[in-house]
């Protein structure tokens, strides 16, 4: 599987519209969660979050919305915020603009936010034209380093020293709370809040006032 753990210079000019990192000198980490709710991985991540006192940014895809309603406002009740991810996890690549536009709205009427991050990464500039062109307001959020917690292929070591090396001020970092990811995401994540932490880092939500959004 090929991947881009952290997003090289020319993709970021490239999805120039959209956001893959904040700006700030501070010592600040942006930890966003794609995929929930998801019955056993958010709680998790949840409760790995709050021991920290940090805030983490949820990208939640519509339909574990609806299945999972409590715990998606548990989310809100935490304090952290959340973005949509389609209704149902589409491919904007694979999938025609109106019925890609249609599933976000879908998502929307679940989904109470202004940030947005398309699954996988995949939409095309069509997409991102006329998102953007409709609502002014709605902003794309890609990211700066993916941790791979997805990914079957790699150690559970590996997955954390993806998240280590590439990570520093600004930085949007992807992990996934979902069943898929879970086990990596179990042993990782906890270890990046205390790596950090003990560098003088905190964890912030992604919100529309930031430097950059």
């Amino acid at each position: 599987m090929f991947y881009f753990v952290k997003m090289p210079w020319l993709l970021k000019k490239i999805y120039g519209m959209c956001t893959c990192q904040i700006n700030t000198a501070e010592k600040i980490i942006y930890l966003s969660f794609d995929d929930g709710p998801h019955p056993i991985a958010t709680p998790f991540v949840l409760a790995a979050l709050k021991k920290y006192n940090a805030k983490g940014t949820f990208f939640c895809i519509g339909k574990n919305v609806a299945a999972w309603p409590a715990i998606y406002q548990q989310i809100i009740d935490d304090g952290h915020a959340v973005g949509h991810h389609t209704y149902d996890h589409l491919n904007g690549w694979k999938t025609d603009k109106e019925v890609y536009v249609q599933n976000i709205k879908k998502a929307q009427n679940l989904i109470s936010s202004s940030i947005y991050r398309p699954p996988y990464g995949k939409i095309t500039f069509r997409q991102i034209r006329y998102l953007v062109s409709q609502s002014k307001a709605l902003k794309i959020i890609m990211w700066s380093v993916l941790s791979g917690d997805f990914d079957n292929g790699i150690s559970n070591d590996k997955c954390l020293k993806n998240v280590i090396k590439n990570t520093g001020k600004g930085s949007i970092v992807v992990f996934h709370d979902s069943e898929k990811a879970f086990e990596k995401l179990h042993f990782t994540l906890p270890k990046v809040l205390a790596h950090f932490k003990d560098k003088g880092f905190k964890y912030e939500k992604i919100d529309l006032k930031m430097d950059g959004l």
